[in-house]
């Protein structure tokens, strides 16, 4: 059994953040709150997520797995305006989620989680640590957009930096500063796909504190909160590794 109410923004972020890898997923809901834990179909990134039932401006659950389409989740979204209030109930008889917006009804059919499995989250220890506004990473983002298609991030003491280099142009963003703030004993680099990178920076709210984690040739580790803190998210993203 399941139910809560949450703002329609707030859905609408954790929504944004999970689409950015895959389609349907699978819910663990506990009476303290939701977890998942997904990998995109190409396992080059991985989500983990936590949202308290402090996310939530009511909450009721017991223990149970929930699976959702999220294209139809965003469909419900687009019926609610911003500040509204989404009530959701689940329907065990008919084996469907039920979503209010104001006086608007959708009923909508679970996904099977038989076939969902829980991902293992590697535990990283990371040399540099990075924490920045998102707003900084999507600006490196738009300027890297019509270069290549991989983005280069480096690390040291004092600096951080997003560069991209093409076939005849290339561009960088360095941070320093007030505007970052970086602890590592050692310079670090590592190359990723850019429009993983590009895609779950841009479904990130502006405004978001930023925790970034790298190292040389290792997966680049994001970390981030939502709902006022009550919603944290890790996500991982696999290094490029360019052959000799």
């Amino acid at each position: 059994m399941f139910s809560a109410d949450l703002k329609s923004d707030t859905l609408k972020g954790i929504v944004n953040i999970i689409s950015t890898l895959i389609d349907e997923v699978k819910f663990t809901i506990t009476p303290e709150g939701m977890t998942l834990k997904a990998v995109d179909a190409a396992h080059v990134a991985m989500i983990e997520m936590e949202i308290d039932k402090c996310a939530f401006e009511s909450y009721d659950a017991e223990s149970c797995e929930i699976g959702l389409d999220l294209d139809k989740v965003k469909g419900v979204l687009k019926l609610a305006s911003a500040g509204d209030i989404i009530r959701m109930e689940q329907d065990d008889t008919h084996g469907r989620l039920v979503f209010k917006v104001g006086n608007i009804t959708r009923r909508m059919n679970l996904v099977d989680t038989s076939t969902m499995s829980d991902p293992k989250v590697p535990q990283l220890s990371l040399t540099a640590k990075i924490s920045l506004s998102v707003d900084e990473l999507q600006k490196g983002i738009r300027a890297a957009d019509t270069i290549s298609d991989h983005i280069t991030l480096r690390a040291g003491q004092g600096y951080f930096e997003l560069s991209c280099e093409g076939d005849t142009d290339s561009v960088s963003l360095r941070l320093e500063g007030e505007s970052v703030k970086v602890d590592t004993d050692s310079d670090v680099c590592s190359m990723f796909p850019l429009d993983y990178f590009s895609n779950i920076t841009k479904a990130i709210p502006s405004g978001t504190m930023v925790g970034v984690e790298l190292d040389n040739d290792y997966p680049v580790k994001l970390v981030f909160a939502l709902a006022d803190g009550n919603a944290r998210v890790n996500y991982l993203l696999a290094p490029r590794i360019e052959s000799e």
